[in-house]
């Protein structure tokens, strides 16, 4: 008993990524991919995860040795890392709180019932999580979300093991394949693996949440201890997202039926799936554990990015990092600059859930390998404790995953802009 209350203390940072990655890449992209390719991407799904899995775990092996983010490691490489990450940070966070939101935005709209348009929801959405951060109740979110994430988690296997064990839904003669000749199949497969499992950012995040763990465990949180916890909510997130896919290849592929790109609809369509294959039952149970779900998704980012972008303030402007003020204005200040930019682009391409969710995963797929080749250098750097280090299998395993997704980001380039 007390072994497992232990397990369970030390658990935190690894759900709280699960909480971030199981959100638009597993509702929206994996059951996109499983109804219009059946099976046919599940080869991506598991090849993303693997190739991504060194650098998502650098963040919290380096926080849980020197204590700091990989911020502070960045900035042992030199200035230059910290300006490279700013630059990929700032382009792509705009794009990411606007997908998340959308998403978030199109279940609430269709599950509660608001009579408003989904960049309406998405103002009240943004404005009400602003206030949640600011006043710091953030915390009571981060003790629920294991409880989210396990009911989600639950119903979703449950939801697809039904559907696996009924009648194909769909009609042979309407089943396509994917093909490399077909510009919107090559897009789709960019934006499907750009966030999954979640784009490497979240490496960064999760070293400040691990930093968060080990101060409130009075710095008892040892390396194994935290990839314990992340290699729990890792394989957690690749789990459900092939859940997600089985959903999509058995209800929906060869029915048809596509997908809408309203996040109204798109909402309609997946709580419509778990009760045409569970029962009209588990409605209120699966509504409410998808939609607090993405709203996790949707403050955890939100949250995330003043908390990153806080400590990069204060290594170009010394002076504000002496500044001790009652009011978090660091939060305020940054939290409103990520959620009208996002909001101003939402604006611009008049709230199209799927368009907003391609332009994010895309940019997360192109800077991929820049960020994977920061966490290694970080990781394997002079100043790192030689017991923190990666060991030579993982060094090699990290080096194949960065020629990989370099490799695929130029294909993507050249296949972009060249042919």
């Amino acid at each position: 008993m007390n072994r497992n209350i232990r397990i369970w203390r030390l658990l935190g940072p690894g759900l709280i990524f699960a909480g971030a990655a199981v959100g638009v890449s597993h509702l929206v992209q994996s059951t996109r991919a499983g109804a219009s390719y059946g099976y046919g991407l599940l080869w991506v799904l598991v090849l993303a995860n693997i190739l991504k899995y060194p650098f998502f775990e650098f963040g919290p092996r380096y926080a849980a040795v020197t204590g700091k983010s990989l911020i502070e490691g960045y900035r042992k490489l030199g200035n230059w890392a910290v300006v490279m990450f700013t630059i990929i940070t700032v382009s792509t966070m705009f794009s990411i709180q606007a997908a998340v939101t959308i998403v978030t935005a199109g279940l609430a709209g269709s599950i509660l019932g608001i009579p408003l348009d989904p960049y309406k929801i998405s103002m009240i959405i943004l404005f009400i999580s602003l206030v949640v951060l600011v006043v710091g109740k953030y915390a009571l979110l981060d003790k629920t979300i294991k409880i989210v994430i396990v009911i989600l988690a639950f119903s979703t296997m449950i939801a697809a093991i039904t559907a696996l064990t009924g009648e194909p839904a769909g009609e042979t003669g309407l089943m396509k394949s994917f093909s490399w000749k077909n510009g919107a199949d090559i897009l789709f497969i960019i934006a499907f693996a750009g966030w999954m499992p979640a784009p490497i950012d979240v490496s960064v995040w999760q070293s400040l949440w691990t930093v968060a763990k080990k101060e409130s465990l009075r710095n008892q949180l040892t390396l194994t201890d935290a990839l314990k916890d992340f290699r729990t909510g890792f394989i957690g997130t690749a789990v459900i997202a092939i859940f997600f896919m089985i959903l999509g290849r058995e209800v929906l592929y060869g029915t048809g039926i596509q997908l809408s790109e309203s996040g109204l609809v798109f909402a309609e369509q997946l709580i419509s799936i778990y009760t045409g294959t569970i029962g009209k039952w588990s409605y209120y149970v699966i509504a409410a554990a998808a939609l607090t779900t993405m709203l996790s998704t949707t403050l955890t980012c939100l949250d995330a990015y003043p908390r990153v972008l806080k400590p990069i303030t204060e290594i170009f402007f010394s002076k504000l990092k002496r500044q001790k003020t009652k009011f978090d204005w660091h939060t305020l200040t940054w939290g409103f600059i990520v959620a009208t930019g996002a909001l101003l682009l939402l604006g611009y391409l008049h709230s199209t859930m799927q368009t907003m969710v391609d332009i994010a995963t895309t940019l997360s797929f192109i800077t991929a390998p820049a960020l994977a080749v920061l966490n290694y250098k970080v990781v394997t750097h002079k100043h790192m404790p030689e017991s923190g280090k990666p060991g030579k299998w993982l060094k090699v395993y990290a080096w194949t995953g960065i020629i990989c997704l370099s490799f695929f980001a130029a294909f993507f380039l050249y296949w972009r802009f060249f042919t």
